[in-house]
């Protein structure tokens, strides 16, 4: 069992609270069917099984969001089109979190309560699970994160795992991958978003990553993930000489920092940390985009016919590689698709009250192995990944500056 951790205060439960009698936002809900003398709601016997996806449509962690929202909506057409769960097909019920804890705890609210969702997707950022998470696990409903890595994550509660792998164990390859491009770097510039848990998270690894390999932090520049001018951070940083810039930071902020860098001259190696992991990134930085190298959890060319399917209908629906959210959101509807399908074979599914489903099914697959556009994968008892293979990509724009990909460093 785990331990949940504390982390809301009590004006955020009162927050919450008063959300969920002001009844949220509106979501187009999945069949169901309640029985009003009993309380007891079960899954309806010919309507979808209903899965909610609570992702960033707006604001600037909409960028990364999207993706999220891509991969879910691939997963939900091969699936159904393979049968669903044992011939009953799934609904993805969708929520938009914004960018903020408020937005993910109102989707959170909406998906559980009104939707009556077998289990969450999401939220897009790790700041808005420590506040999101601890309500889904009360009401034992399970939880996937696809893009939640900072530390803690898992042990918010029972109900709470993630197919996306902690920053501890991907972010240090990539500076390990700047070293062997270029072994005489020696001083180190750190910039990270202050106000985001997840890159405050990162960027402590990849300052201990730094320490460990004997180089020198030179100086740490902290800025805002709302902020666009970085001119005196950046200035900063430059008079120093730093050899290599490491930043932590979402698409839109991470983005503009690094193309004020080489604006201002900075022609060293730039790390990017995982909010880089989009290719959204390449119409903020374009042309300073070339040569930023991103620690990654996901590549195209991973073996496995699950991969090479997912790879061939994202690249036909969107004439581009797949990027590393799409893959491991993917990859959290596919967890809860193959856990129903086992509980399914069991006992049939829509006969179980939906209290007990969302139990019986966050056992299951804490349990199970996962063959998966990520590789294989299975769950530790907290609820982290246990995934095999990482990557490190840099990233090579075009030209033009105006399109890129990731290109695998081998």
């Amino acid at each position: 069992m785990k331990k949940p951790a504390i982390l809301t205060t009590a004006l955020l439960v009162t927050y919450t609270l008063l959300l969920t009698a002001c009844g949220g936002a509106q979501t187009n809900t999945a069949t169901s069917s309640t029985n009003t003398a009993t309380n007891t709601t079960t899954t309806s016997t010919s309507g979808a099984i209903p899965i909610g996806i609570a992702f960033a449509q707006t604001t600037n962690v909409a960028l990364l969001g999207q993706e999220g929202f891509v991969g879910t909506k691939l997963a939900e057409k091969y699936f159904n089109d393979q049968g669903g769960i044992n011939g009953t097909p799934i609904k993805l019920v969708t929520q938009d979190t914004g960018g903020d804890e408020a937005g993910a705890i109102n989707a959170f609210q909406t998906l559980i309560n009104k939707s009556k969702v077998v289990g969450i997707v999401g939220p897009t950022l790790s700041q808005q699970a420590f506040s999101a998470d601890p309500i889904a696990d009360r009401a034992k409903v399970p939880v996937i994160g696809a893009s939640n890595t900072a530390k803690g994550i898992p042990e918010i509660g029972d109900y709470v795992a993630r197919v996306s792998a902690g920053i501890d164990t991907v972010a240090p390859n990539s500076i390990k991958a700047a070293l062997k491009q270029n072994p005489q770097i020696k001083k180190v510039a750190v910039f990270y978003a202050q106000n985001d848990a997840f890159n405050k998270s990162e960027t402590e690894i990849f300052q201990k990553t730094v320490k460990d390999m004997g180089l020198e932090v030179v100086t740490v520049q902290k800025f805002q993930t709302s902020d666009t001018d970085f001119q005196s951070q950046v200035t900063n940083a430059l008079n120093l000489k730093p050899d290599l810039a490491l930043v932590s930071g979402l698409a839109v902020d991470g983005g503009n920092l690094v193309k004020q860098l080489r604006e201002l001259g900075y022609k060293g190696v730039i790390v990017g940390g995982n909010g880089f992991n989009t290719s959204n990134i390449f119409s903020i930085c374009k042309a300073s985009c070339d040569g930023i190298l991103v620690a990654q959890a996901y590549s195209p060319e991973s073996p496995g016919a699950i991969n090479k399917a997912f790879y061939k209908t994202y690249l036909d629906q969107y004439q581009k590689v797949p990027a590393q959210l799409s893959a491991q959101s993917f990859t959290a509807v596919q967890v809860y698709v193959e856990a129903l399908k086992a509980l399914d074979q069991k006992t049939k599914i829509n006969t179980i009250p939906l209290e007990q489903l969302r139990i019986e099914l966050n056992k299951q697959l804490l349990t199970g192995k996962y063959n998966t556009p990520l590789g294989e994968i299975s769950f530790t008892p907290t609820g982290d990944v246990v995934q095999k293979e990482f990557y490190v990509s840099q990233i090579k724009m075009d030209p033009n500056g105006t399109s890129g990909k990731f290109t695998l460093i081998k």
